[in-house]
């Protein structure tokens, strides 16, 4: 490793209105190498991010980039000192292309000054996405896009930026298997030519694969940095939760009747012919590669984007579900794959967004909602100043265990939950795990929709694999494995 870091960071403190995110932290980054950020969420990783590239501005210490001090204004800033940022909540121009989207601030002109090039522009993003192995059409708009493949433009925009320094946070958390290898492939590309990257994620096995160093932040505090190679993955929780795990839940009893029932649900260009029983105290894994239908259909039953054809049958009575409103009266609730686009209004305090979804009358007895979100908060284990602070500043975890808890206060029978660990951390994982088998041996019905496999084969009693918008199997957990999930999952 080279002896000089391309960045130090020393005693940075930061503080937002009730919370201390940063406490004293003192990193150093070593050139040309991988060096992984953990924590569970609330840590203060996000937040040190956000300082690198401008987004926050430190109350104390100080950034050191290539030996020298610096003062990072604005994100254009970094970019132009050569720090790039993959975000873990997406930030596309939505209005605009994907070449767009990749090429924005370096636009190639011909002619006259402000005449973009745009053939340019998509050859361009068309050769950043080849190298993520992605054949997205440079000319689609953002907003037609899914959560995946909008990660995977932001991906790409960070990478046509040829920057020193890459901080990705999270950069896997919405994209396939095939797209995963394909950013570790140009990772070991960047690490080859001298490119330093700053990797963030909960996903242990990524870690362990791309991490050159390790710095574990706690509560705010750093904790450690270590050589990948002195951890193995137990001892790296130790060091991130500082307390022992609860084991995965145990094995539940047996099924009741039929909670859900689809038959035959289509939707012509999104997925066709879709049909299963799920029942009460199951739950029913949906696997799939990106693009296979798998939010399409959830959302179908949601009311989100209702199916043109098919049935949908609760508790054996067949139903219409023409938005979420009805979806909630039948006693579905829904969290979403995109919580700050669906499930959260961000401006909005913790307490008026718990109860948003559960209000059934036109005035509002303030004590008792007072009380029910106290209740929530603290069932949840939701790191915050308080009920009234407001949710955009809570951590991706904490946002996530408050659409999480939302839903529950609706009193569901059937919940589906799309993605509901996508920036999750261990420690709230395996929280959230336990929380979906209590629902389960309670006689809830869960429909599970997740990208990770090993999640999938440990909570789910049955499963089912979609491929180019249809169901392709169905499996017992207890007797398949990832290699068969996958056979059935990659396109024929």
């Amino acid at each position: 490793m080279p002896g000089v870091p391309i960045l130090q960071v020393r005693n940075l403190c930061k503080s937002f209105p009730g919370v201390q995110a940063l406490t004293d932290v003192s990193m150093a980054v070593q050139a040309g190498t991988v060096h992984a950020l953990m924590g569970e969420n609330g840590a203060g990783k996000s937040t040190l991010m956000k300082i690198l590239i401008g987004l926050h501005a430190a109350d104390a210490g100080e950034i050191l980039f290539k030996g020298r001090p610096i003062r990072i204004k604005s994100p254009h800033d970094a970019l132009s000192r050569g720090i790039a940022m993959i975000h873990q909540e997406l930030l596309p121009f939505r209005n605009l292309s994907v070449a767009e989207n990749i090429g924005m601030g370096r636009e190639p002109t011909r002619w006259l000054p402000g005449w973009i090039d745009r053939p340019a522009l998509a050859r361009d993003a068309t050769r950043v996405l080849g190298r993520l192995g992605c054949a997205l059409d440079p000319n689609r708009m953002m907003d037609g896009l899914s959560v995946a493949e909008m990660q995977t433009v932001e991906i790409a925009k960070a990478l046509a930026y040829d920057a020193e320094l890459i901080i990705m946070d999270e950069p896997t958390s919405a994209i396939s298997e095939r797209e995963v290898e394909a950013l570790f492939a140009v990772i070991r590309d960047l690490r080859q030519r001298g490119v330093t990257v700053i990797y963030i994620s909960h996903k242990m096995d990524e870690i362990f694969r791309v991490a050159d160093a390790i710095t574990v932040l706690r509560d705010g505090h750093p904790i450690a940095t270590r050589p990948s190679s002195a951890l193995d993955a137990q001892r790296l929780i130790s060091l991130m939760v500082g307390r022992d795990l609860a084991p995965p839940a145990a094995t539940r009893g047996s099924r009741g009747e039929p909670a859900l029932e689809v038959r035959g649900l289509t939707k012509p260009g999104q997925f066709r012919d879709i049909s299963f029983t799920l029942r009460r105290g199951e739950i029913l894994g949906l696997a799939g590669l990106m693009g296979a239908g798998r939010t399409d259909v959830v959302n179908a039953i949601y009311g989100l984007a209702p199916a043109t054809s098919g049935e949908i049958r609760i508790h054996g009575r067949s139903v219409r579900i023409s938005g979420p409103a009805a979806a909630i009266a039948a006693g579905i609730a829904l969290v979403s794959e995109d919580r700050k686009e669906f499930g959260l209004v961000l401006p909005m305090s913790l307490q008026h967004n718990l109860t948003l979804a559960s209000l059934r009358q036109r005035w509002i007895d303030q004590r008792q909602e007072s009380a029910l979100a106290d209740a929530q908060i603290r069932s949840f284990g939701i790191r915050a100043a308080g009920r009234h602070q407001a949710v955009m500043h809570l951590s991706g975890g904490n946002q996530q265990k408050v659409v999480l808890a939302k839903a529950m206060l609706t009193e569901p029978d059937i919940l589906i939950l799309d993605e509901p660990t996508r920036g999750i951390d261990i420690g709230a994982k395996t929280e959230i795990y336990a929380l979906i088998n209590r629902l389960a041996c309670a006689g809830r019905a869960v429909l599970l929709v997740s990208s990770e496999l090993p999640e999938l084969l440990l909570l789910s009693d049955r499963l089912l694999v979609m491929r180019e918008g249809a169901v392709s199997a169905e499996f017992d957990t207890r007797q398949t494995t990832q290699e068969e999930i996958l056979k059935f999952a990659m396109p024929a």
